[in-house]
């Protein structure tokens, strides 16, 4: 892909920055006028789908709990993506080998994949990228990494006081960008916070096939791990898109348009859905996913409402990324600069939202980075049934890349 893209003046940043937002304005954005071009936009390879579908699973089983859960790759991705821009060194090297792809090529396949994102009234797709920079001189950011991530990202930047008034723009801009789903991303604002790298998403989208009334059954049964049976609705239909592996089977059921999908998988009775996770690979996943029969299939979702939030900063460490959250081995010096000491992640905060009823799906996430300075028969004889009403894995998928933009779990109805 060619990095055609319109260039903000450098200098023209920089006096910008100077300047601050001033008082109690609303929040401007230093980026908010710069005109774009399509970049030449290539194909997302199979590799790549893989190295993030690996991600995905990476994440969720990292932060699983057995609790319900529900995590956005996509979300998670476009912040630390953001972030590795500046990074530089060991820092740069474990950064993107968790993230499963060079810096440039993960700006170019997330550009990619966003720019594809659908934006139809029954099916829409919104991700937002933002900065933060704390404009009291404690903190210079460089204007190259400004460029980058506008360029790439789309971010708008904005220079503010860090006080309580920065407080409320950056919860704003959340609730607005994630359509009132995730109303704060952030409590508070540390005194030595300098940065905040954001992305936030939100998806909305009806059904392909709307369920009827009669579809939808009260007083059903989910049934957990522990055996425990917990009262539900489960919404039946009959789909054409089996998905089938040695150990599960699922099935996808499309939004309008098409091109996006709710997967579900349900291991096979006996398995505990943990054990099926970690059993799945970012290659066999997508041979899960581009597999899919066009086959009947016998299919019930429960309708449900989940709300999520974790700190990812012991989880991505666990998964390899370590020098960036210690501030004597961080280099983010592409980033910008402080006299306060160099730059490091303190906190990665994800928070998402979910429901999932019979007229479509909802969901929403959020990730901040707060960074201080210091092959089976196609027509089977027998109609498989998937009903969910046991733990079960799901995605929300873009059919055309195969890349999931939310991955989670259900194994509970309270």
């Amino acid at each position: 892909m060619k990095k055609n893209f319109s260039r903000l003046s450098c200098l023209t940043l920089a006096l910008l920055l100077l300047t601050g937002c001033g008082g109690g304005a609303a929040p401007q954005s230093l980026t908010a006028d710069r005109e774009t071009r399509t970049p030449d936009l290539q194909p997302i390879a199979e590799n790549q789908v893989e190295a993030l579908s690996s991600f995905s699973l990476d994440l969720l089983r990292e932060n699983w709990t057995g609790a319900n859960i529900l995590v956005s790759p996509l979300s998670v991705l476009s912040a630390l993506g953001m972030t590795a821009n500046g990074a530089g060194g060991g820092t740069l090297a474990q950064m993107e080998a968790v993230l499963g792809l060079p810096v440039e090529e993960l700006n170019e396949t997330l550009a990619v994949w966003t720019a594809g994102l659908p934006k139809e009234k029954d099916c829409r797709v919104d991700l937002a990228n933002s900065l933060w920079l704390r404009d009291d001189g404690s903190f210079q950011p460089d204007p190259d990494f400004l460029q980058t991530v506008a360029d790439w990202y789309g971010a708008e930047v904005f220079p503010a006081a860090f006080d309580g008034g920065t407080l409320r723009d950056i919860n704003g801009w959340v609730n607005n960008s994630t359509h009132g789903m995730i109303p704060e991303i952030i409590r508070e604002i540390p005194e030595d916070a300098v940065l905040y790298l954001i992305n936030a998403l939100a998806l909305e989208a009806e059904w392909e096939t709307a369920y009827r009334e009669s579809q939808i059954q009260m007083e059903r049964v989910f049934t957990t791990e522990d055996g425990q049976d917990q009262p539900a609705t489960l919404m039946y239909s009959s789909e054409w898109h089996y998905l089938k592996d040695d150990h599960a089977q699922g099935f996808l059921k499309p939004y309008r348009g098409g091109r996006w999908a709710f997967a579900a998988l349900l291991p096979e009775a006996g398995m505990k859905l943990e054990e099926y996770a970690a059993s799945l690979t970012g290659k066999r996943l997508h041979e899960i996913l581009t597999g899919a029969q066009e086959t009947a299939v016998k299919a019930a979702i429960p309708k449900f409402t989940s709300e999520y939030s974790v700190e990812l900063s012991d989880s991505l460490k666990a998964m390899g990324i370590t020098d960036a959250f210690d501030w004597k081995t961080a280099d983010f010096t592409a980033i910008g600069s402080s006299p306060n000491g160099p730059l490091y992640i303190s906190r990665v905060l994800h928070k998402t939202f979910i429901s999932v009823d019979e007229n479509g799906t909802e969901a929403a996430a959020v990730t901040a980075v707060e960074m201080p300075a210091g092959g089976a028969d196609p027509t089977p004889a027998v109609v498989p049934t998937v009903y969910l009403d046991r733990p079960f894995l799901y995605l929300l998928v873009d059919l055309e890349t195969n890349l999931p933009a939310f991955i989670g779990a259900v194994t509970t109805m309270k």
